[in-house]
């Protein structure tokens, strides 16, 4: 819903709502999803628990709609960085990294350890699968996938159902996961601290280790 429109309620149930989400994210911020805890939010609120739970129906619902915007939000900044014809999987990379850094605890609820209790529905995958597009149509062009090897797929169980619908090749679903779990491994890393103290810069060797991929190694 666009910002002054709709009935003067349905303007105060979205502020609500929006004021939720800024108060979850910090909770995230300091204990974790796993410690998310809707009383304490409605507490600072003002107002008490069961009035809270009329405008999310508990902690699924919340954290839904945190992944869902993180996702969504991942999604717009990938298909900006392939806006342009000359673009490609180093521009992805790069906009992955920037997603990252700008909100660490938002690429760790989506990207890291699963809350547990929780189970995404259905609409979530959807979206994931919006971000993969983008991954596999860079990847599918002729010079981004040059040495990728044909008979990757071979050695998967199901490669269509990672890739969805999308008509990929073997080789350009080789570099596409070759090119999201290495960059989620680096990723992953440096915001958890742990290149700290190892003498190197990780934008430095991020970008090493994108230039190695566009090269197909």
């Amino acid at each position: 819903m666009a910002a002054g429109t709709g009935s003067p309620r349905e303007r105060y149930r979205s502020q609500v709502r929006a004021e939720i989400k800024e108060l979850a994210w910090k909770q995230i911020a300091v204990a974790g999803a796993s410690g998310l805890s809707l009383n304490a939010i409605a507490k600072e609120l003002g107002m008490s628990g069961p009035a809270l739970y009329r405008y999310y129906a508990g902690r699924d619902e919340l954290i839904t709609e945190l992944i869902r915007d993180a996702y969504r939000g991942l999604a717009d900044a990938m298909r900006t960085a392939v806006a342009e014809p000359e673009s490609g999987i180093a521009d992805l990379a790069r906009a992955l990294r920037r997603w990252a850094l700008a909100d660490p605890q938002r690429y760790f609820l989506v990207y890291g350890t699963p809350v547990p209790g929780y189970h995404a529905p259905g609409d979530i995958t959807g979206i994931a699968r919006e971000i993969m597009s983008a991954l596999l149509d860079v990847c599918a062009d002729a010079q981004a996938v040059a040495g990728a090897p044909d008979a990757f797929d071979a050695h998967l169980v199901d490669h269509r159902q990672w890739a969805g619908d999308h008509q990929a090749t073997p080789a350009a679903l080789h570099r596409a996961l070759a090119f999201w779990t290495r960059l989620h491994g680096l990723i992953s890393l440096e915001l958890a601290g742990h290149f700290a103290g190892m003498g190197f810069d990780p934008e430095l060797f991020f970008t090493t280790e994108v230039e190695r991929l566009v090269a197909g190694r």
